[in-house]
């Protein structure tokens, strides 16, 4: 295949939110959190507790993968997040972006 035949998937140029420090992620450690219809618009409700696995890897997904900056700011919680990152499924280019910027969050804690 040569270059003009390779696809170029919207998830390849969609610009996403990382910020400048992990000093800047002031969201909430813990409690409910209601997302917006631009971050999470799958039916059903939108109000996820921070507390439970379930309700923290779905807020941060949303935020990361579709949020502003504005929005990962005040969503995502820098020690939450570094408690979750390796559990967090998340699209590979945005994995890569956080990771190229905070590389603590790749590293691999030591058994």
């Amino acid at each position: 295949m040569t270059m003009s035949q390779q696809r170029v998937f919207f998830h390849h140029v969609k610009p996403y939110a990382v910020p400048d420090s992990l000093d800047e992620l002031h969201g909430p450690s813990s409690g409910w959190v209601e997302l917006s219809h631009s971050l999470y618009w799958a039916p059903g409700p939108r109000r996820f507790n921070l507390d439970d696995d379930y309700g923290i890897w779905r807020v941060y997904v949303s935020a990361l993968a579709e949020g502003t900056l504005a929005d990962v700011q005040a969503l995502v919680n820098a020690d939450r997040l570094v408690e979750v990152w390796d559990e967090l499924v998340l699209p590979t280019r945005v994995r890569d972006l956080w990771e190229a910027q905070f590389p603590t969050l790749a590293a691999k804690p030591t058994a």
